[in-house]
């Protein structure tokens, strides 16, 4: 009898300190845009566009002004934030519409299993072949038509972790078309890779006016969840999953590709003297830092840092350098060749290695199999007008930034160039700074067991599966 009441007793201290457990983990709201670009928000000083939700969340919590999604392309991005590792660990998930292997755990399943209510709307892990990943569902979680049909299946006091995935910005940039009217072109940010002419300046305005959609989606979320009573405790991450589609910035590995608004706010535990921060933020931090919030320890094989730090304290990570790179965004390229590169972004320097100089960056000139005529860069009225008139000598250069081939090494002062149109990898001046970011950056290669340090032609993710179709007239936005 004794023994039977011991029994008892441990379960029910055990079940209490479950539900106590289950009290003190904070919920996770993630609200992901689609190709959403630094600097494109008010809080990023963005005089243009109206992101008032972004900004709010900005104020409350924390603004992260270097923050960097790691790969610049969608797919390979989302597994990096799901795994908290670097693609070139991630087998096929490196590449777009690929695979994502069932044996690289994900944040999301981890919280399922000790007790948070998992699920997302829209994209997930996206875009790939799920089935063909050896995995019974997205790996985001379970699929919900959107925020409500979540919160009506959302069990009463459960924590929780729900990651809305939006397709804006993603082109053809025609929705929001009534915003467009009171969004002046006159103070239009024109970056320096792209020539500053009215069609180019529109085209910039048609992407902003849908970048305020989403923070007005996002808005309506947030009162969606409140109006509910579940934001208490609530961890709210607000970002953009890579750079936008214009050319130099998706599937390119340049600040337009990489660099991402974030905001991250969680009332009542963050201190505001940590606002805005300056610290370095990628990806594959965002898995570390999940799990630490729901009590659980960050996977072994993470190669991304915990972000916990910076968020309940003033502290400083003291991180002054972050690391990127690219596997094969579209198949664009005869043989589906990828197009390698590994890089070191300090606040100094962008440093890139590219692995096949002789390749096309941007892709063949020639649609080979998807997207079309140098087709990872996406379709915009930006880049035909760039393509069309490419022999004209006011052009070239802009054709040559952002379609032509790159050397081996590519260099950019980030003071004197920030948005890194001019190499200086050749430049005397320059020659010690990168030889120390070279010697950094194949130091993180051996670190992360990267494959193209022992064979830098290493032709694995050429050889994987591309699930992606061929190109539709119904992808090519009509004016």
């Amino acid at each position: 009898m004794r023994h039977l009441l011991n029994s008892a007793l441990f379960v029910l201290l055990s079940m209490l300190s479950s539900s106590a457990l289950a009290a003190e983990r904070p919920n996770i709201l993630i609200l992901m845009a689609d190709n959403w670009a630094w600097p494109h928000a008010g809080a990023c000083g963005d005089r243009v566009v109206k992101t008032p939700t972004f900004d709010r969340l900005a104020r409350e919590g924390v603004l992260f002004r270097n923050a960097f999604c790691l790969a610049p392309s969608c797919a390979p991005a989302r597994a990096a934030f799901l795994t908290g590792q670097t693609i070139h660990r991630l087998d096929d998930a490196a590449n777009l519409h690929g695979r994502f292997p069932a044996r690289h755990r994900v944040f999301t399943d981890a919280l399922e299993e000790t007790g948070y209510f998992v699920g997302f709307s829209g994209k997930g892990w996206s875009p790939g072949n799920v089935k063909e990943s050896g995995r019974p569902r997205n790996p985001a979680g379970t699929k919900y038509n959107d925020a409500a049909a979540f919160l009506s299946a959302l069990p009463k006091e459960q924590p929780f972790c729900y990651w809305f995935s939006s397709r804006h910005p993603h082109i053809p940039w025609q929705d929001g078309a009534e915003q467009k009217a009171a969004m002046s072109l006159d103070n239009l940010q024109v970056p320096a890779y792209l020539p500053d002419v009215p069609l180019v300046r529109d085209n910039i305005r048609d992407y902003l006016c849908e970048v305020q959609l989403f923070d007005q989606e996002c808005a309506a979320i947030l009162k969606l969840f409140g109006d509910a009573k579940r934001l208490g405790n609530t961890v709210i991450v607000m970002t953009g999953d890579n750079g936008w589609q214009m050319p130099h910035g998706l599937a390119h590995i340049y600040d337009a590709g990489t660099r991402v608004p974030l905001a991250i706010s969680w009332p009542g535990h963050m201190p505001a003297a940590a606002n805005p921060s300056d610290e370095f933020v990628n990806f594959d931090d965002f898995a570390p830092t999940i799990l630490e919030l729901a009590g659980l320890k960050p996977f072994v094989e993470c190669t991304g840092t915990s972000l916990l730090p910076l968020l309940r304290t003033t502290a400083t990570a003291s991180r002054d350098a972050i690391f990127l790179s690219r596997e094969r965004h579209a198949n664009v390229r005869r043989g589906d060749r990828s197009y390698p590169v590994r890089a070191i972004r300090t606040r100094e320097f962008l440093y890139v290695r590219n692995f096949e100089p002789d390749l096309w960056p941007a892709g063949d000139p020639e649609i080979y199999l998807a997207v079309g005529d140098f087709g990872d860069v996406d379709f915009t009225f930006t880049k035909q007008h760039i393509l069309d008139h490419r022999n004209e000598p006011a052009m070239k250069k802009y054709f040559d930034i952002n379609f032509g081939k790159r050397p081996a090494e590519e260099l950019y002062d980030l003071a004197k160039d920030p948005d890194q149109t001019t190499n200086i990898a050749s430049d005397p001046a320059y020659h010690d700074a990168k030889a120390k970011l070279n010697d950094r950056l194949t130091n993180w290669m051996r670190e992360t067991a990267d494959p193209r340090l022992k064979n830098p032609h290493d032709d694995r993710w050429d050889k994987a599966p591309y699930y992606g179709g061929r190109p539709t007239g119904s992808q090519i936005p009509k004016e």
